[in-house]
């Protein structure tokens, strides 16, 4: 069946196009029994408004595109609930995609959602992506982009993080403060800046203690996965004699230690203290339970929709854009894997 038409609905009533479209909206200088027929026709029809006729008439689609790394992850999965419960406020579908932390797969995916004509675009880098003419074709096309937890600070647009080189010196000095004096650090991918960062402030941590900065306690893991981390574990036990601390980039990858020191018989936080990143769920479960970073996830996500939604509108009202850093706090989460 062919969707049902204003026309269709104004021909049966026997009234004007013009008066169906009102009556639908509900302007005041419809009468309330007009309103009332046309409502009820149209809901026993079924009619549905022509979104592409309304996108063309208000230059609106109504959508906005999210790119993330992984979807199933915690912190992303977090992200996304937090945009979506914003964007179903206001009216609007988020397209979401994974770019598997490629840069290919990322760059052809901003060229679809462009493509697609979407509002407004929301992003958090792959870990491969070090270049960024992709994202500088977003802004040239005056699409509102703004950027979450992995960002390119080169690239001028609004963004939404948190301080990872602070959050890594507190969960460093954590460690230290509670007795630790060699201290591991498992880190991220080279490119992304928030593995960067948490890096810069791993060592930044040591060094303000007098402790020597020591590379070979440095491990650069490429999918931060548990696997890794039981890996890693394995191999600082195996290339270190007396560690007894290490700061890790992400709690998948923490948990993965801790579940190699178990099995190895070596004692957490007795003989290594662990400490991780992000505050997944699953931190406050394994045994013992694990010291972490909280990284407001749900926040971030909030943040980053409602600027974006205003970017959206200063471009709809031709207003100046002002590019805008939110920073998020973070808190140390106390738990069994860290002495007291």
């Amino acid at each position: 069946m062919k969707p049902v038409t204003l026309k269709q609905i104004a021909e049966t009533l026997g009234i004007s196009i013009t008066t169906v479209s009102k009556a639908l909206k509900d302007y005041p200088d419809v009468s309330k029994k007009t309103k009332a027929l046309v409502k009820d026709l149209a809901q026993t029809l079924n009619y549905k408004p022509n979104s592409f006729a309304v996108n063309l008439r208000t230059k609106e689609s109504k959508t906005i595109g999210l790119i993330v790394p992984e979807i199933v992850h915690h912190f992303f999965s977090s992200v996304i609930k937090g945009i979506i419960s914003q964007a179903e406020k206001k009216g609007y579908l988020v397209i979401t995609l994974q770019s598997n932390e490629s840069y290919d797969l990322e760059r052809k995916q901003i060229e679809l959602l462009l493509n697609k004509r979407v509002d407004g675009i929301l992003i958090s880098l792959a870990n491969q992506t070090a270049d960024y003419n992709h994202l500088n074709a977003v802004m040239s096309n005056n699409t509102p982009l703004v950027m979450f937890d992995k960002i390119a600070k080169l690239v001028k647009c609004s963004k939404v993080l948190i301080n990872d080189r602070e959050a890594a010196y507190k969960a460093t000095q954590h460690l230290i403060d509670t007795g630790c004096k060699k201290i591991a650090h498992f880190r991220g991918p080279l490119l992304p800046q928030n593995s960067i960062d948490r890096f810069l402030g791993y060592k930044k941590a040591l060094i303000d203690n007098g402790i020597t900065y020591d590379s070979s306690l440095v491990y650069i893991l490429k999918d931060m996965s548990y696997e890794e981390g039981r890996f890693y574990a394995k191999k600082l036990v195996d290339e270190h004699e007396g560690v007894d601390g290490i700061f890790i980039n992400t709690d998948l990858v923490a948990i993965g230690a801790i579940t190699e020191f178990n099995s190895l018989k070596i004692k957490v936080p007795e003989d290594i203290s662990v400490i991780g990143f992000s505050n997944w769920f699953m931190s406050s479960v394994i045994s013992p339970s694990l010291t972490t970073i909280n990284q407001p996830g749900f926040e971030i996500g909030k943040k980053a929709f409602k600027l974006l939604y205003k970017e959206i509108n200063s471009k709809k009202n031709d207003k100046i854009i002002n590019f805008k850093e939110v920073i998020l706090d973070t808190q140390l989460v106390l738990r069994e894997s860290t002495k007291s």
